[in-house]
């Protein structure tokens, strides 16, 4: 074991700050390791250690270096014997930073990948990388998905749907008991044409687009980032191997961290994690009830507003308290994965981290999306039909405009994602730069003390500068003042995206503005990401790796389950399935009427009517008494009077399922043709690889050469 140096301490009021070097043989030895690891393609560019490569070193050592009582560092920050760790920015460096990338003015300039990844080290470099990559990518997915609008929005007036709605006479049932009045299916004009702007013709075409854009992207994400770790030298470097070096440089005798499986701790693992995911699903029947008791008190207010606008304003009200919910279950979910991993027992940081981001994605996928699969798959399908309602708590379940429910999902999509994107920049960038603005007055008192130090009095014999006590301190201090940073800054970035590219493709059918928004999102992001790491907050411990880890087959999945999920909401939720077979089996172009639109008749023909013993009034308990005359009214569904389901839903039903069957399969051959037509390594990068190995063999076999003595036998 290495012992350290303590370079300096300085005392600054009650704090004792300890200045910590490591001696040259710790990086000498890891030099040598990595030069006769497996992972050594071509080692030339580790004969000089960089910075970053020292503090990463000297960090992993730090944090698995155990004392005689067998504590390590973290026990003893518990303890109180030390408050924090950080490594210092170093200020030309960072100056740079600043001024080519980390600034507002900088939005559309290029990165500097190669600075980024010598100053933060290859993690956090392949994570601007990937996002960068993303960004430019969901270029052409929002042009489509605002012409996809637009088109909804050409036909806003003239379409024969909106025109049956807005000039209907057909009275509507009563959305709930006692309060909730007959209402003319006219007064839902407004609503139908915001349903049409989102489920039109062009919806079915940009869902196939999207899901077969999600494979073409990973794919070329792998090509670019092929080019970019093969220039970085670290192709083929493995994780495992470069914890298993840096053991053995922090301790020549250690033993290695075995392998270990328990099928009882797998078992009770699986238990507790499936228990978890039945609490987050819990968590959303209660959003559900809170919309419909919201729903039935806002339809007995006294306001019109309220009792007229009483399922939107609870619709709305539930998508902001699922967004409150999403804030506090994602602290809940970070505590629960982190004690499941703890339970796992694993051998490496690496299967660790693995591990935690699998089960934290999962945990947050179902936080977030819970809620939307109700909206999409059971709104308005659950919720029976007059004189055999279906209540939950006493309250009639919600029901679908007439229009469909779409317009439901998509407006539940639109608050949590603006909310969520909007509220996570405000204080990203926010409490970084408040927290800096306040302890920025220790720093102007120590920079006033510092003018008596003269630059030739810090200069050792060699020329060097060395700087003085009260240069220092006020590095330090600077450093210590900045935001804190840990293992999960870099994850929780990597985690708002990922789960922003789950919303981007998952529900697009009923969102195409969702890849618009990402991408004014993501270019923000960057400069604001670059901006928090470079100016306010500590310098990140640079991490080695040459891949965004197990985010690629995170993201893998979510192109797949993206695929199954828009052919549900084009095949359950959209009525692009009812207005299809409308057009071309029932509707007046099917039966030989061509002196009329093809879809003329189709929202009537969706409504089945509801005839009542006595009259609405004494069916749905109704106070007033302007509807004791009427003994019907209208209703969503396929039904006949005794309330039996038609032929006609049994048809549309085997046609929608037929449908998604269909759709998914096309979907996935062209996924899997589109992932085998782009190669994953680009030929430079085979070539260049080819002759580094070529050359590192030639190399070695030279220096063979003159190491041994010429033979002379023959």
């Amino acid at each position: 074991m290495h012992f350290y140096v303590f370079w300096q301490s300085i005392h600054h009021e009650d704090k004792i700050f300890l200045g910590l070097r490591a001696p040259n043989e710790i990086f000498e030895d890891y030099q040598y390791l990595i030069k006769v690891s497996d992972a050594c393609n071509w080692c030339k560019d580790e004969n000089k250690i960089t910075q970053a490569n020292r503090i990463r070193i000297v960090h992993f050592i730090l944090n698995n270096t155990r004392i005689r009582t067998n504590e390590n560092l973290e026990k003893l920050k518990m303890e109180g014997v030390f408050e924090t760790m950080f490594c210092l920015h170093e200020k030309k460096e960072q100056k740079n930073l600043q001024k080519t990338w980390a600034r507002w003015s900088a939005l559309f300039t290029p990165q500097p990948f190669d600075e980024i990844k010598s100053y933060f080290g290859e993690k956090v470099a392949l994570y601007y990388l990937w996002l960068n990559w993303y960004t430019i990518l969901l270029i052409p997915a929002a042009a489509l998905g605002a012409v996809i609008f637009l088109y909804g929005l050409a036909f806003f007036n003239t379409s024969p749907l909106i025109k049956e709605v807005c000039d209907s006479n057909v009275t509507m049932c009563p959305s709930c008991d006692r309060v909730c009045e007959p209402r003319q299916l006219s007064e839902t004009c407004t609503y139908a044409k915001v349903s049409h702007l989102f489920d039109n013709e062009g919806t079915v075409a940009f869902a196939m687009f999207m899901a077969i854009w999600a494979t073409a992207f990973l794919e070329f994400w792998k090509r670019h980032r092929a080019r970019y770790v093969s220039k970085w030298k670290v192709y083929d470097w493995c994780e495992e191997e470069e914890e298993l070096i840096m053991e053995i440089v922090n301790d020549v005798e250690c033993k290695p961290k075995e392998f270990k499986h328990s099928y009882f701790q797998s078992t009770l693992v699986l238990i507790l994690f499936t228990a978890m995911l039945m609490v987050i699903i819990g968590i959303t029947h209660a959003l559900v009830v809170f919309r419909v008791m919201t729903a039935s008190w806002f339809s007995r207010s006294e306001s019109d507003f309220l009792e007229e606008k009483a399922n939107m304003l609870a619709m709305l009200l539930g998508a902001v308290l699922h967004y409150v919910t999403i804030q506090i279950m994602t602290r809940v979910n970070r505590w629960v994965s982190l004690k499941l991993c703890d339970l796992e027992k694993l051998n490496s940081l690496a299967a660790k981290e693995r591990s935690f981001t699998v089960k934290m994605f999962t945990f947050q996928f179902f936080t977030l999306f819970s809620s939307l699969f109700y909206v999409a798959f059971f709104l308005g399908r659950i919720n029976g039909h007059p004189t055999n309602y279906v209540r939950l708590l006493g309250f009639r379940l919600e029901e679908c405009h007439p229009s469909g429910c779409l317009t439901d999902l998509f407006i539940q999509m639109a608050v949590i994602m603006l909310l969520k994107q909007t509220l996570n920049n405000i204080f990203e960038i926010l409490v970084p730069w408040a927290m800096n603005f306040l302890r920025k007055k220790t720093a102007r008192q120590l920079k006033r003390q510092c003018g008596k130090c003269y630059r030739k009095f810090c200069r050792e014999k060699q020329g060097r500068v060395e700087a003085c006590d009260i240069c220092k301190r006020r590095d330090w201090l600077r450093n210590y003042h900045l935001g804190n940073t840990d293992a999960f800054s870099l994850f929780n970035e990597f985690l708002e995206m990922v789960i922003q590219f789950s919303f981007t493709t998952t529900f697009v059918a009923a969102f195409p503005l969702a890849p618009l928004l990402a991408l004014m999102n993501n270019i923000i992001e960057i400069r604001l990401d670059a901006i928090k790491m470079v100016r306010y907050e500590r310098r990140l411990i640079p991490r080695k790796t040459n891949d965004i880890g197990i985010w690629t087959e995170v993201l893998e999945a979510v192109g797949v389950f993206a695929v199954i999920i828009n052919g549900l909401v084009i095949g359950i939720s959209s009525d692009f399935i009812p207005r299809l077979v409308y057009h071309y089996h029932y509707g007046p172009c099917a039966k030989g009427i061509n002196s009329t639109h093809c879809m003329q008749g189709y929202i009537n023909d969706t409504l089945s009517v509801a005839f009542m013993k006595t009259n609405i009034k004494d069916e749905y308990m109704l106070k007033t008494n302007d509807y004791a005359n009427v003994t019907q009214c209208s209703y969503r569904d396929y039904r006949n009077q005794d309330y039996s389901l038609t032929s006609q839903f049994w048809f549309v039903l085997a046609i929608r399922f037929a449908f998604i069957i269909l759709f998914e399969h096309v979907v996935v051959v062209c996924k899997f043709i589109a992932a085998w037509f782009v190669p994953e390594k680009p030929v430079r990068v085979k070539n260049s690889r080819l002759h580094d190995k070529m050359e590192r063999l030639k190399s070695e076999l030279n220096d063979r050469k003159l190491g041994r003595p010429i033979s002379t036998e023959v």
